[in-house]
Parts: structure tokens; C-alpha cells; sequence
């Protein structure tokens, strides 16, 4: 048929084209498969430049997820789908416009929609929504008019979309009779008038009492007592620890280095890792975990085109921090054919974070915290790691925690000789003997450091309850490291 005998194939190919000239990847929906093949073919031919893939419940499953994933993110790039990519396949990586070619009798249809794009990871600063509707069809209008701005109505009063009910298909009964049966005028058709029919009573009684559900349920469950204020600092020192892209990126290229596979870096972002390099129990943990082969991965979200996201929880960050602790902290075997990946305890190299000699020591804290409630007593035991660093010859405490940790991050810039390194970290030694009752107090701070956490974080919640933080000693040395500064 074409542009000049279909006037809303004109609207949405003028509108996607505007939409790629200022920059967006669009999604179109469509509700029926022809639908969406029609309006691929027809984009295709008008954007050839643009690439142009169709998406439908004519394709399985995993169909649908290789097909998103074959979309090459960096050139222009448009999506033709039906509602089969409403729910479970996530498009923010790629894409950052939704067109609504037909409207849906439920608008809940329309949340999932913009809810696959503009969604978590989404990079741009802008997401474009567009609804397209006639003004001479009698459904788009009753659709527009009744249920879509109702429910907007109702989200900005309740900050939550509330699902549209529909039990037995009520809601498409009336419809039809607002649509089909009503002749008195065009705009009688296009206003489904809610205050008249048995039906259409029914369905405003439905949707106002789901709307009194959601705001009592909102009510019941919000958290107006617990102020974000109460608990920054807490949130600020997880984040901390957790530590993030650059972290794990860090960690990940060093251990997979040090296990026989680099990162080879790809050209535009992320990197390729051979996995068939690495030692063969470490390959077939991975291989447990689904990974297998040469994996293309980035350490930044959204990933790369084609690329896996890799976080600290990623499976390959899993497997190696679990092979790097257990080689290292396992029974020394034949040292003449030591393990790969084996990560020394401890160590003495010249760095540049330091101006002079720095002694860095890692922690295992163990606390007992003990809930009173109500006559009950509930006893956890929590483990944290912790880092104390001192300075010089007089060992003067420099950094602990998150700050001495930092002291290790930088790469060496070079090895002392054998004999200075055998002096240094046996004078490291000898102070860490010394200093065993200075540490066992740190740690004992650390423990009323969590009492008074534990604390704010229950009062700001209104939790009721007495709780007491112990200390249990000696501390765990995990490991001693000496740190030279470089001799100009």
C-alpha cells in the first residue's frame, strides 16, 4: 500500500526518521505479527542506511535474545517488535526510544514497553516515548481518552502504575459497545463515558478499588521512618568495600594474568579472553558456570556490543577470587612446581604510593553480635576484612581500613634485591610481634565502631532491641606486605 494510501505508516516513518536524525535507536511496537513485518519492510526500503531488524513471537525464545544481541550498537540503528519483548529481554544497551505504533487496551502493556528500555543501564540522558493514535479511529480514542490517561491520572497520585482489571473481558465488552453501538456523534465514539452501563460501572468500581489497595498497601509498607540521612555513612562505607568497575576490572585482568590468560583489549570497548589458557580445573569451574571458549567481556555497563557485562558477582570474578584464595592459602605442595596463581602472603617491592618505607598488614576481624529481644537473645558471628598500615622506623600508624588498602593498589615499579627484601620483611615481622596488642585494640574499636552502625541503623528504623558487639581475639594476619618509596 505505501505512504500515500496509509497515513499512519507516514506518521510513524516521519517520526522514527526525526527520531534517528536527533540521535535516538527506537523501538516501534506493534500489537500483530503482519503488523510488524509491514512496517519493517517498508522502514527498511525508506532507511537504508539504518539498521533495520524485526523482532516477533514467530521466533523462540532464545530466537529473540540473539537477534537483540546481533544489533551492531554502533552504527543507527531500529527495532520493528510485537509484545513478545514487552517482558524478559532487556534493550537499554542499544536502544533508547519507544514509538507505540498501536495502542494497548492495557496500559499496564505500555509501562512493560518503556520499561525495557528505559530501565537501569540505560546510558542516555534522554528516553523518548511516543504514542501514536488517530483521531478519527473510535478504539485509539476511547483507548487514549478513558484508560491511558486514567491511569496516568492515577499514577501520579499514587507514584505506581495500578493494572487496569479485566476479569472476564469486561473491559473489551464495553469497549465495544462505547465504540460500535454509540451513533451520536464523533465525539460520543471516541469518549467512553465510565458513569453509564452496567459494564462500564462494573470496571470503574474494579479499578477504584484496586486503587484503594495499592495506596493501603503503600501505606502499611513505607518506610517514612528510616531517613536516607541516618544511614549514609554506612551506604558510603559499603560502597567502599564492595568497591566497583575499576576494582573488579583490576582484579579480574591481574588474576587472569597471573592464571595464563590476558585480556587482549578489542577495539572499540571491552576485551577478548581465551579461556582454554587458563589451568583445566579453573576451566571446568568455569565451564560449570556456563563459560566456555573465548569470551568477550567489558567491565562497564551497558557492555560493549556483543560483549558480557562482567560485575563482582559474574561468575568469572567468582571462580577466580575462590582459585587465587584457595592456591594461596592451601598446604604448600612441591614448591619446585608451584601452582599457578599462587599470591605470596607476604611481600617487599618499591612503589609509587609511598614516600617512605610503609608497612601494610591485612585483617581478618571476627565479631560476636549479640540481639536481646523481647527476653530472646540472638548470637552472630560477623567477619570483616580490614587493613592497618604504619610508617618508618618508629612504626607510626599511618592508615587503616579502606585507606591502607589503598596503599596497594598502585603496581610495583620495582623489586628491591634478594638480601634488602629478606631484611625488610623480617624487620616487618618483628614489629608485627610488637604490635600485636595495638592491633588487638584496633580491633576492639572496630567492634564498637559496628555496635554504634548496628545501633543508628536500628534506632533510625525504630527497631526495638538491646545489642551488644565483642571482639573476638587474637585478629587473623592475613598478610604483611613492605612497600619502598622509589629512589630518585
Amino acid at each position: 500500500m505505501g505512504q500515500a494510501g496509509d497515513p499512519k505508516l507516514k506518521l510513524v516513518s516521519d517520526h522514527v526518521e526525526k527520531l534517528l536524525a536527533d540521535g535516538f535507536a527506537p523501538v516501534v511496537f506493534c500489537r500483530y505479527i503482519a503488523t510488524a513485518e509491514y512496517l519493517g519492510e517498508h522502514l527498511a526500503k525508506r532507511l537504508p542506511k539504518v539498521n533495520v531488524s524485526v523482532v516477533t513471537g514467530q521466533l523462540a525464545s532464545e530466537e529473540r535474545r540473539a537477534a537483540i544481541e546481533d544489533v551492531d550498537g554502533d552504527h543507527p540503528r531500529l527495532l520493528v517488535a510485537t509484545d513478545c519483548l514487552s517482558e524478559g529481554i532487556n534493550l537499554q544497551d542499544k536502544f533508547d526510544a519507544v514509538v507505540h505504533y498501536d495502542l494497548s487496551w492495557n496500559p499496564t502493556r505500555h509501562e512493560q514497553r518503556e520499561g525495557r528500555v528505559d530501565r537501569y543501564g540505560q546510558q542516555s540522558p534522554t528516553v523518548r516515548a511516543t504514542l501514536i493514535y488517530g483521531n478519527n479511529n473510535p478504539v485509539d480514542g476511547a483507548v487514549l481518552e478513558v484508560i491511558i490517561r486514567k491511569a496516568e491520572r492515577i499514577r501520579r497520585e499514587l507514584g505506581v502504575p495500578v493494572p487496569l482489571p479485566d476479569d472476564n473481558h469486561q473491559l473489551t465488552q464495553a469497549l465495544l459497545k462505547a465504540v460500535l453501538l454509540r451513533h451520536t456523534g464523533d465525539r460520543a465514539q471516541r469518549t467512553l463515558d465510565f458513569a453509564s452501563g452496567d459494564e462500564a460501572q462494573v470496571i470503574e468500581a474494579q479499578w477504584e478499588s484496586a486503587k484503594e489497595k495499592a495506596k493501603e498497601s503503600r501505606t502499611v509498607f513505607a518506610q517514612r521512618r528510616l531517613r536516607p540521612g541516618d544511614v549514609l555513612p554506612e551506604f558510603h562505607r559499603t560502597l567502599a568495600a564492595v568497591g566497583g568497575d575499576e576494582d573488579v576490572k583490576r582484579f579480574a585482568e591481574r588474576a587472569l594474568s597471573r592464571l595464563g590468560a590476558g585480556v587482549e583489549p578489542l577495539p572499540k570497548r571491552g576485551g577478548r579472553v581465551a579461556l582454554k589458557a587458563l589451568p583445566e580445573d579453573v576451566r571446568e569451574r568455569l565451564e560449570s558456570e556456563g563459560l566456555e571458549g573465548t569470551l568477550r567481556i567489558d567491565f562497564a555497563y551497558p557492555p560493549g556490543a556483543g560483549c558480557r557485562a562482567v560485575q563482582r558477582s559474574h561468575p568469572l570474578v567468582s571462580v577466580l577470587a575462590e582459585t587465587l584464595l584457595e592456591r594461596t592459602l592451601a598446604s604448600p605442595g612441591d614448591e619446585t612446581t608451584p601452582l599457578p596463581g599462587v599470591l605470596g602472603r607476604v611481600g617487599c617491592w618499591v612503589s609509587p604510593a609511598v614516600t617512605e618505607r610503609t608497612v601494610v598488614t591485612l585483617l581478618r576481624l571476627r565479631h560476636q553480635l549479640v540481639s536481646t529481644r523481647a527476653g530472646r537473645s540472638t548470637t552472630l558471628l560477623v567477619e570483616e576484612c580490614s587493613s592497618v598500615a604504619w610508617r618508618g622506623a618508629q612504626s607510626i600508624t599511618l592508615a587503616t581500613d579502606i585507606d591502607a588498602l589503598e596503599l596497594l593498589k598502585p603496581a610495583p615499579v620495582g623489586d628491591p634485591p634478594a638480601s634488602a627484601r629478606e631484611r625488610m620483611v623480617t624487620q616487618a615481622l618483628e614489629q608485627l610481634t610488637a604490635r600485636r596488642k595495638e592491633i588487638d585494640g584496633w580491633a576492639e574499636a572496630r567492634a564498637q565502631v559496628l555496635l554504634a552502625d548496628h545501633r543508628r541503623v536500628r534506632e533510625a528504623a525504630a527497631a526495638r532491641g538491646s545489642y551488644a558487639v565483642k571482639a573476638l581475639l587474637p585478629v587473623d594476619i592475613i598478610g604483611l606486605f613492605v612497600l619502598l618509596p622509589k629512589v630518585a
